[in-house]
């Protein structure tokens, strides 16, 4: 069905064009506009999202011509994808489109992948598709550990995956999470989002997500699409969703992008931004709470203390008095704070620190 969507809308796109030329009319590729001045904080829904300005790319306008081209050359290879029931990855697609214009052009129709990726975001919004709808998937990136299983239905065959046996491994989670897959015998009592591999390991080794009925998932550092697609999912199922990252610039957006979604991806923020997400560290806080941390900071760069100073800016995180004062004592104490850090007294500390944070509700919005 999500095929058959996908195919009618790239088909009424073509038919579109056509009657312009048919009308001698100049053909054009319309969008909303990605700019960061067309980006909108919806307070009522909890998270970012497109206004209403719009862009358009014509045929007969030499600045345009090209990337109209260019967009018209991805819509027919993701037709013919659908229509052969195949999948390829958005550097796969670039390599499809990577060839000479003709014999006496020299130039190619892309040259750097840098050029294919924002048009297939361009026709995502224009179609109100997902690339994954369009059968292009990206690297996967995310691991999964808990007590719930997944049914996945992929070529010809249809799999049980039991995320309660995959050793220290885990579910690598796909790019895609939506067609073909389905999440079933959900058993656990939240979600807990770990930005660090190793610290999803620690916790993994320790059996934490079967002590404590949960879901355990390590976005591996900023969350892919399909990371931050799951988490929307689980809290969709009514579970509630906590963040663990580090106590830096960095750590905190990784957050912000699973709550409110992001800049780059606000076109599609409703499938993957989770507001009921609450964040339970590390904090600046903990400095207070926990001696032993003190001497286990590290000094802010630069470039940390600059993130921190736009995130202060950022509609969406200013109206949180704590989160103000979170970023305005990082900028004040020029100090930051790692999650592995709380290995420091002994390994297994981790797991109290978290079990304390979430049973005594020590949470951030």
């Amino acid at each position: 069905m999500a095929d058959q969507k996908a195919v009618e809308k790239l088909e009424e796109l073509g038919k579109k064009l056509v009657d312009d030329i048919e009308r001698e009319s100049n053909p054009r590729f319309s969008t909303l506009s990605r700019t960061k001045s067309n980006i909108v904080y919806d307070k009522k829904t909890g998270y970012l999202r497109l206004g209403s300005a719009k862009e358009e790319r014509s045929f007969l306008n030499v600045s345009q011509s090209k990337r109209f081209m260019q967009t018209l050359a991805i819509s027919a290879k993701c037709h013919r994808f659908l229509k052969e029931n195949l999948h390829t990855t958005i550097r796969g697609l670039f390599y499809q489109l990577k060839y000479s214009l003709g014999e006496d052009i020299e130039e190619s129709i892309f040259s750097e992948q840098a050029e294919s990726n924002p048009l297939i975001e361009d026709l995502e919004v224009a179609l109100s598709l997902k690339r994954e709808d369009l059968n292009l998937n990206a690297n996967r990136k995310g691991v999964l550990a808990g007590n719930m299983k997944i049914i996945d239905r992929y070529g010809n065959d249809r799999v049980e995956i039991d995320c309660t046996k995959m050793g220290r491994s885990g579910w690598a989670i796909p790019s895609d999470v939506d067609n073909d897959i389905e999440f079933v015998d959900v058993k656990a009592k939240y979600v807990l989002v770990v930005e660090k591999d190793a610290l999803w390991q620690r916790l993994n080794e320790d059996n934490f997500w079967r002590k404590e009925n949960i879901i355990l998932i390590t976005p591996q550092g900023q969350a892919s699409r399909g990371t931050r697609r799951i988490i929307k999912k689980l809290s969709d199922m009514g579970l509630p969703v906590y963040v663990f990252t580090d106590s830096d610039a960095w750590g905190w957006y990784i957050y912000w992008t699973i709550k409110t979604g992001s800049i780059n991806l606000a076109y599609i923020a409703n499938d993957v931004a989770t507001p009921n997400a609450r964040f339970i560290g590390v904090t600046m806080a903990d400095l207070k709470k926990y001696d032993f941390l003190q001497n286990l900071t590290i000094k802010a760069t630069e470039l940390d203390l600059k993130r921190a100073q736009e995130m202060l800016n950022y509609e969406w995180i200013k109206v949180h008095k704590e989160w103000v004062e979170e970023l305005q004592t990082m900028l004040k104490s020029k100090r930051k704070l790692e999650q592995d850090a709380l290995e420091g007294p002994r390994l297994t500390f981790v797991d109290d620190y978290i079990r304390d944070k979430v049973k005594n509700e020590e949470f951030m919005p």
